[in-house]
């Protein structure tokens, strides 16, 4: 239930990313769906291969090159996926951030890990 809970607002994410970041388009809520599904499959499999490949510039920068790691992951997904646009790099570095962060933003709020314990 948790996940599914999750994926769901993961969605919701997605579509105030892209109502608040000029270049970012979602065409409805099943896109945005799909669209936090990919971001979250090619972050489990994808993600970590980069980090693992780019680990001395991003310990020369102090895990900042994450960020563009990240960006890049973002856009190249809006790229993919029809029905979710992604039109530069710099949006794909924005919405990347501010989707991580409204995520767990709504993660924080509604999934309350101390019902389980």
């Amino acid at each position: 239930m948790r996940l599914l809970l999750g994926w769901i607002l993961n969605a919701l994410a997605l579509l105030a990313v892209a109502y608040y970041v000029p270049n970012i388009h979602v065409a409805d809520f099943a896109t945005a769906l799909l669209a936090a599904l990919a971001i979250g499959l090619v972050n489990l499999l994808v993600r970590p291969i980069l980090v693992l490949l780019t680990l001395p510039i991003t310990l020369l920068t102090l895990g900042l090159f994450l960020l563009l790691i990240n960006g890049v992951l973002f856009y190249a997904v809006g790229n993919v996926l029809p029905g979710f646009e992604v039109q530069t790099i710099r949006a794909g570095l924005i919405g990347a951030l501010l989707y991580s962060v409204l995520a767990w933003l709504l993660g924080a709020i509604v999934i309350d890990d101390k019902k389980d314990k």
